[in-house]
């Protein structure tokens, strides 16, 4: 039986392991944590294709796969509402899927505590040596290990992150906790504030336990602040001992007076309603933005797949959805060249290489008039352009195929 080895045991690695046995290959999810992960309450924008990928994935995509909102709303800086639009969309975590897509795999097939440190390739196969010396042998080698993938850093180490110029701060409010107020104005609904250069969004998910019934979901808000990356940035990194955290803080490290600052920002710039569900969050973690854009996805036995390929910044909402669809788009290759995995791979790069740049390009120009710096004439251009209201509203985790 051919053999796929996946490096990096997260949404992205879960898909093409699921759709690649559901295809009949033998395969092995390699996952350097040592125990089950946490997205930490990340929600997630659903779109068709999300749906199509995980039905080939062996999900059935029912009404318990997340929270169905009618349309948009955005509120102004006193609470009223500035614009409606009908747009139906169905919001989920990110838990929800890892849960979902773990539990469809054979247990054996998930290997905790399993990180890469270096792979060899040749005509017959793909060798890949663990961060304990062991050695695993597949047909091919899939790195879908993330932004900081240890299989992208050998194939192209001169491919990095590249900070956007903004955070993004990131939380949870109990829906039993919200005011009656705040939950009739927003709770409902993808909902939307526009500060000045600044950008908060939220919609309601599944709550603890995966919890879809009335009064026990939550709220989930993403609020986009310029940073400077010289001196802001790393004194939001920098926790209470002095250590830099240059991957992101966890939530338990970040300083007491960052949060307090947030907190007083909130109040400040935001319209009541967000201030409440920033207020009323539980545990807030503040995420840099990066985007990441890689020329080559195949190497011989070797590709790249999900964010350890491309990273686009949040506002597409299209992350998940882009690793289903790599994850698609390589099982179809390999199911229609079943004995040439080279080519196959080959013909996934070509496929999917056009999607990802696009991707990557249409975000960066959605956040431009977020960031800190901003550098150039198109990025001038692309600010003034998305600044609107109405823009984001039209464009903001919105599949670009709808436009």
């Amino acid at each position: 039986m051919r053999r796929a080895l996946i490096a990096g045991g997260s949404l992205g690695g879960l898909l093409a392991a699921n759709m690649l046995h559901c295809a009949g290959w033998d395969v092995l999810v390699l996952e350097r944590a040592n125990a089950t992960l946490s997205g930490r309450g990340a929600g997630i924008v659903t779109h068709p294709e999300l749906f199509d990928c995980l039905e080939v994935a062996g999900l059935t995509v029912d009404d318990k796969i997340g929270v169905p909102v009618p349309g948009r709303i955005t509120l102004g800086r006193d609470g009223q509402v500035l614009q409606e639009s009908t747009l139906p969309q169905i919001l989920t975590a990110w838990g929800r899927l890892y849960h979902l897509l773990k539990a469809a795999l054979p247990a054996d097939l998930y290997r905790f505590g399993a990180g890469l440190r270096a792979f060899e390739q040749d005509d017959a196969g793909v060798a890949v040596t663990l961060a304990d010396g062991s050695q695993q042998h597949g047909d091919i080698l899939i790195g879908a290990d993330g932004i900081r993938s240890t299989v992208r850093q050998q194939l192209l180490p001169q491919v990095r992150p590249g900070y956007a110029g903004y955070v993004a701060w990131r939380g949870l409010a109990d829906e039993a906790v919200l005011s009656e107020a705040t939950h009739r104005a927003i709770f409902e609904r993808f909902a939307f504030c526009l500060p000045p250069g600044e950008q908060i969004l939220g919609y309601p998910v599944a709550g603890t336990g995966d919890n879809l019934a009335r009064g026990h979901r939550r709220f989930n808000f993403v609020w986009y602040r310029p940073a400077d990356e010289q001196s802001q940035l790393p004194d939001l990194l920098t926790d209470e001992q002095g250590h830099r955290h240059d991957d992101g803080i966890p939530p338990q490290l970040i300083r007491a007076d960052v949060h307090q600052a947030m907190l007083r920002a909130a109040d400040e710039v935001l319209a009541p309603q967000f201030a409440e569900i920033v207020h009323k969050a539980t545990q807030p973690l503040v995420q840099p933005i990066y985007d990441l854009d890689s020329p080559q996805l195949a190497f011989g036995r070797v590709a790249l797949l999900g964010d350890a390929a491309f990273v686009a910044r949040p506002h597409c909402g299209m992350g998940v959805t882009k690793a289903a669809a790599d994850a698609k788009s390589l099982t179809q290759a390999l199911a229609q060249l079943p004995d040439d995995p080279v080519q196959a791979l080959k013909t996934y790069d070509s496929q999917r290489q056009p999607i990802g740049r696009f991707l990557v390009g249409h975000a960066r120009s959605l956040g431009a008039y977020m960031q800190a710096q901003i550098l150039t004439s198109e990025e001038r251009q692309m600010a003034e352009r998305y600044r609107s209201v109405e823009a984001v509203m039209r464009e903001t985790a919105v599949s670009p195929a709808l436009h």
